[in-house]
């Protein structure tokens, strides 16, 4: 997300060489060499809160990746009904788990000729899950519960029901069927008895979906009329939703028996079940899942059928044969177009009731005997393992860790391969990515690959995982296989290839730079080239006004959307920020391929664009960027961190800047995307990880390493401690509740920049030209004792190890073959010694060797090759 190089063209080799210091008083010695070496046996192994851990030893707990792909269950959680023997799911091979229901009552009936009208009636559409539906009154009294009444007066009462009978019956009471859309609450039932309408019952704090209405007295009634006062508030809205009534007053049956596992955190792939045997009569198993507990019920948090015309209902079906089944939840209907499973999911917790729906029926009954051996999981995504992981990273703070491996966990479960089944249904579907690896948005959903995630999500990659970069290449190479002839480029494969949004092409830039960054790829970067060419020189100049800033509504993106599909129009800060971003990376690909006038066209234009930024957009008196030049004043986080991060804003905006953002967006659960509700109702509440991260970079950048620290705790603090633990939200809300409620993907890979944040900047190393063919290490410690990490790159890992002491800074670099860097050290310069192998490099005056020196107050060491490289600095007392 943020431009993190400084320099594009490596210095040549030097021969492998090491430096060993003598760690001075009070210093532990850190000295790092290939694994099995001396050197790496050599270092102390005392693994403590103060002291380092010996190198690349102890951060290997912190790993989450399952052991093996079948996954199972951690514990199981209270059951319902007539559940036996529970706990046996998670001991597969003994006894059972055994689940009963009797069969219910036959429902009673209207008499032939009973008709139905209401106050008011909605229009017909597809329904949540797609289906063409009516909401017809008659739907309350045609015998089929999945049909029914939906009034069209949101939030408006009363809503009335009225139904006609062929000749006067006696009715004890009534039954109102509803559904979990949201129950009506409080409602009167009249009947018309002898020419006059009387009132039979009145109900109050209903909350149950089949509700019993006895009469007082039983009444000869050729007419009953509900009037709902008050319903349920769900997020499909207030309305009043009747799918049944009944001539006679009918409890409850008995509750479907459930039982709930906990994988103990979140998975994704194909639910298995191994069923031992069940009754004769085909009884069903629903299955629902979900993220958190908060949003666990009957109907799953989030599935695919519902989106795509599905018959899945919120739930998955299966009906279980007498000589049981071993089961594995894969998309599609059991039998015809029956009993419907909706395949692969990204879960926390699974509900397993016997239950089936209505419309199954006879082919699933909701009632009969299921025995279950075992319930796991066939884990589809990334296994990450100690094994696997090529960089990792370790500090003094047990919390900036469990945050870290959270967030290469959270990564690993969106890098999966992408199939036609288990993508977005919303047209995301793609021949030329099918079967490839890919890093989608999120486990759940969208589980479509976004480039604006990349932003995040690819560097995370890097960073752990080297052998999976090709998951990056293959998103950002078929995205510029789908770019538009006006050279606009797709953000995902969704609505194929077509969702307008207007930031992502800049962003598919950035991500093309980083890709190269990390990985060396010089064939990418020329393949591509032409389309880099399109896309800054045709699209965005379509939608330049005579400012030269980027003004959304240009050239018929008005109706165009961002990452956070909010109608931000005009001349944006955001968009301007990102698009200097994109050039002077842009620019660094033209010069790694010699295309030295493009690099010089598009470096004058980032200056051109910088310029009017700041004459334009800068709010002198907020001491911020406006967020928009036009509408209410507003400030966001988006464009202001940005703006530090890109270079656009000198060091005084920076600090004041940052400065507002600090005072107007700072919240418990991290800072607000925007500093008031101008944009929208709650703006000034939510926090995206996603715009945090480059928030954090501009204040490790800045010096501002305490307040750095402190947002990475609050943000990744309140994610970490909260249901489902480990992995990072989609966006958080107000309060610290769900940004979209049961929607909100609870494991993102936009969220995970906490991961490159603490390895770039509190660690301290990063690449500054393709391949790391250089880079540089500039730790910035804060309250952090020590730390150490692995980089990979393509020429070996990048090892670092440091220890502060407050007074003493002691650093250990191993450098692979064919790299070289530069080390800045914390603390200012005329204040500190550096000494290395016995010799003083700087005593805080003079240089004792070429390649040492001040720059920008801070110690600086250029030129270090192949080796092993030890420093200690002291500051003066």
């Amino acid at each position: 997300m943020t431009s993190i190089s400084t320099s594009e063209n490596a210095e040549p080799p030097a021969p492998r060489r090491r430096t060993v210091l003598a760690a001075g008083a009070g210093a532990a010695a850190l000295i790092i060499g290939p694994p099995g070496t001396a050197a790496a046996a050599a270092a102390p192994g005392a693994d403590t809160a103060t002291r380092a851990p010996r190198p690349g030893t102890g951060w290997q707990r912190y790993v989450h990746g399952p052991a093996s792909r079948t996954v199972r269950p951690e514990r199981v959680l209270d059951p319902t009904g007539d559940v036996r023997h529970p706990d046996a799911l998670l001991r597969p091979g003994g006894a059972g788990t055994v689940l009963h229901r009797p069969q219910p009552a036959r429902a009673p009936r209207w008499p032939a000729g009973t008709t139905a009208e209401a106050s008011t009636t909605h229009a017909g559409n597809n329904g949540n899950d797609g289906r063409p539906r009516t909401y017809d009154a008659t739907n309350a009294v045609d015998g089929d519960p999945d049909t029914f009444w939906n009034d069209d007066t949101l939030g408006a009462y009363p809503d009335v029901l009225t139904i006609s009978l062929p000749e006067a019956r006696q009715l004890s009471g009534i039954t109102v069927i509803s559904n979990s859309d949201g129950v009506p609450t409080a409602f009167t039932v009249e009947v018309w008895a002898n020419g006059a309408w009387t009132t039979a019952a009145t109900v109050s704090d209903n909350d149950v979906i089949q509700r019993a209405v006895p009469f007082r007295t039983a009444l000869p009634a050729s007419r009953v009329r509900i009037t709902v006062t008050a319903v349920q508030d769900t997020p499909h809205g207030a309305f009043t939703r009747i799918n049944e009534v009944w001539p006679e007053p009918v409890e409850p049956p008995a509750p479907p028996p459930a039982v709930t596992v906990d994988f103990g955190k979140v998975v994704v792939g194909y639910p298995r079940i191994r069923f031992t045997s069940a009754s004769g009569n085909a009884p069903g198993v629903r299955l629902a899942f979900s993220e958190t507990l908060h949003f666990l019920t009957d109907r799953s948090d989030f599935t695919r059928s519902d989106q795509s015309g599905g018959a899945g209902r919120g739930t998955d079906q299966c009906a279980v044969p007498p000589q049981g089944a071993d089961w594995t939840d894969h998309k599609g209907f059991q039998a015809g177009d029956k009993i419907y499973a909706d395949g692969l999911h990204g879960f926390r917790y699974l509900r397993i009731s016997l239950d089936a729906l209505p419309s199954d029926a006879p082919a699933a009954q909701p009632w009969g005997t299921v025995e279950i051996d075992s319930v796991s999981l066939d884990f589809t995504a990334y296994r990450g393992t100690p094994a696997t992981y090529r960089g990792w990273f370790l500090c003094s703070d047990d919390d900036l860790n469990r945050y870290w491996y959270g967030a290469a966990y959270t990564n690993e479960l969106v890098t999966d391969t992408f199939r036609q089944d288990d993508v977005d249904p919303r047209g995301a579907w793609s021949a030329s990515l099918e079967g490839r690896l890919v890093l989608h948005d999120g486990a759940k959903r969208d589980r479509d690959p976004y480039v604006g995630d990349l932003a995040v999500s690819a560097r995370t990659l890097y960073l752990t995982h080297d052998d999976a970069a090709a998951a990056a290449r293959n998103v950002l190479a078929d995205l510029a296989d789908h770019q538009r002839a006006d050279g606009w480029i797709p953000p995902a494969s969704i609505s194929g290839y077509t969702l307008p949004l207007f930031d992502y092409p800049l962003w598919w830039v950035t991500c093309s730079w980083d890709y190269v960054l990390y990985t060396g790829d010089r064939a990418y970067a020329a393949r591509y080239h032409p389309n880099l060419v399109k896309v800054l020189d045709t699209w965005y100049p379509s939608v330049t006004d005579e400012a030269g800033l980027l003004s959304k509504g240009l050239n018929g993106t008005g109706g165009y959307g961002d990452y956070a599909f909010r109608g931000r129009t005009g001349r944006v800060t955001y968009y301007n920020v990102l698009y200097v971003q994109a050039l002077r990376d842009a620019a660094r690909l033209a010069r790694l391929l010699g295309h030295a006038s493009d690099a010089a066209r598009w470096t004058r234009r980032a200056e051109a664009v910088t310029g009017a930024i700041n004459k334009h957009l800068w709010d002198a008196d907020a001491g911020a960027y406006l967020d928009s030049a036009t509408g209410p004043v507003r400030h966001a986080q988006d464009g202001n961190a940005l703006a530090v991060t890109a270079g656009v804003a000198d060091a005084g905006r920076a600090a004041a800047a940052l400065a507002r953002l600090d005072a107007t967006t700072r919240l418990p659960y991290g800072n607000a995307f925007m500093d008031n509700d101008t944009l929208f109702d709650g703006a000034a509440q939510r926090v995206y990880a996603f715009t945090s991260y480059p928030e954090i970079v501009a204040r490790f950048l800045t010096g501002r390493t305490d307040s750095a620290l402190d947002q990475i705790r609050r943000t990744y603090g309140w994610m970490d401690g909260h249901d489902p633990g480990i992995t990072h939200w989609e966006g958080v809300g107000p309060g610290g509740s769900l940004y979209e409620d049961a929607y909100t993907s609870m494991a993102h890979g936009w969220s995970t920049g906490v991961l490159p944040a603490l390895t770039h900047q509190l660690l301290g190393a990063v690449p500054t030209s393709p391949g790391y063919a250089t880079w540089q290490v500039r730790p910035h410690p804060g309250d952090v004792a020590w730390a150490q990490g692995q980089l990979p790159t393509p020429h070996g890992p990048l090892r670092v190890a440091w220890e502060n002491s407050g007074r003493t800074f002691h650093v250990v670099l191993d450098v692979p073959t064919g790299t070289r860097g530069t080390l800045v050290l914390p603390g200012e310069g005329r204040r500190l010694s550096v000494r290395s192998g016995g010799r003083t490099l700087w005593d805080g005056r003079h240089a004792a060797s070429d390649g040492v020196g001040v720059v920008d107050a801070s110690v600086t060491i250029r030129g270090l090759g192949p080796g092993t490289h030890e420093f200690t600095a002291r500051r003066d007392s």
